[in-house]
């Protein structure tokens, strides 16, 4: 959880400053403990998120590890802060992978190595812009498209892994309210399953939901909503009926893996845990429609034909 540009510090969860005592670090954990507990009302995915900080910084070693990679000086497999955003190599796999077109996370990291550079200055040279201190520095607008843009390119990881049964699309344009050029939908997935929408998404910290939607205090305007109103737009372009929706998190995120919303507004959705992704895809959405035959074929080439990317 604590490698997402988004993500508080193990400071920040524990609520102290980086220079407090040992003794004040220990109260402070035993303090959040009570106070997120799921059985005295706390918040199921925050009192993991507790638990986990306290293995970050809870005894001398762990916490001189940690703050060395909060300093940017890692110093080997110990440092467990520090992070990796640059643009992912290609892996050599021969493998069968699923059929993929578009590039997953393009337009976001486009977008924010733009934006960081006019944070920055035009006249100073960007030598890393993946450098960890730099990018926690940035305002949260700009980690937020670095952190949107590592969330699907992990899904893409996913859905290539699932083989040669499913096909992806990434980056897909789909023009909805505003018709601006963000109006993107992340994936659409076609396997045996069901033909399936889907967001990949990463708002820094714990969520929860009420009538069909994300909830949060860093969960901004109505995620699933829009999702939908992209697929439909996507839907009516292609001539294609999607089977459902589904909106990946970071595993810390989530109390449970995989969360059944229902039917929102007609269509069967899914919030799904990354680790979880693979298994939500496999089985199905409960109450999506299945797909086979030669249906597969027919909604791949409407796909093919129609799709734009962003």
């Amino acid at each position: 959880m604590f490698d997402s540009p988004l993500s508080a510090s193990a400071y920040e969860v524990l609520g102290v400053a980086v220079d407090v005592t040992e003794e004040e670090l220990r109260k402070a954990f035993r303090t959040r403990l009570r106070q997120t507990h799921p059985d005295t009302g706390g918040d199921a995915a925050v009192f993991v998120q507790v638990q986990r900080a306290w293995e970050l910084v809870g005894t001398p070693e762990a916490r001189a590890a940690y703050d060395r990679g909060r300093s940017g000086r890692p110093t080997a497999p110990e440092a467990q802060f520090s992070a990796d955003w640059s643009t992912p190599r290609t892996r050599q796999d021969t493998r069968p992978r699923a059929r993929s077109s578009g590039h997953p996370g393009g337009w976001r990291r486009e977008r924010y190595l733009d934006l960081m550079r006019e944070w920055v200055g035009r006249g100073t040279p960007l030598e890393d812009p993946y450098d960890p201190q730099l990018v926690r520095s940035a305002p949260r607008e700009i980690r937020r498209l670095l952190a949107d843009a590592l969330a699907e390119e992990a899904t893409a990881r996913t859905i290539a892994d699932l083989g040669m049964g499913f096909s992806v699309w990434h980056d897909v344009a789909a023009a909805g309210r505003g018709g601006t050029l963000d109006d993107k939908l992340d994936h659409i997935v076609l396997g045996p399953s069901g033909l399936y929408g889907v967001l990949s998404e990463d708002f820094g910290g714990p969520v929860g939901f009420r009538r069909g939607e994300i909830t949060g205090p860093a969960v901004p305007g109505a995620p699933v909503s829009d999702l939908l109103v992209r697929m439909r737009t996507v839907a009516r372009a292609a001539g294609v009926r999607f089977s459902g929706a589904i909106v990946v998190l970071p595993d810390d995120d989530l109390a449970q893996p995989i969360t059944e919303l229902g039917k929102v507004r007609g269509m069967p959705v899914v919030v799904a845990a990354r680790s979880a992704l693979s298994t939500v895809l496999r089985r199905g959405v409960t109450g999506a429609r299945d797909i086979g035959g030669n249906e597969v074929f027919d909604i791949r080439t409407r796909l093919d034909q129609s799709v734009r990317f962003v």
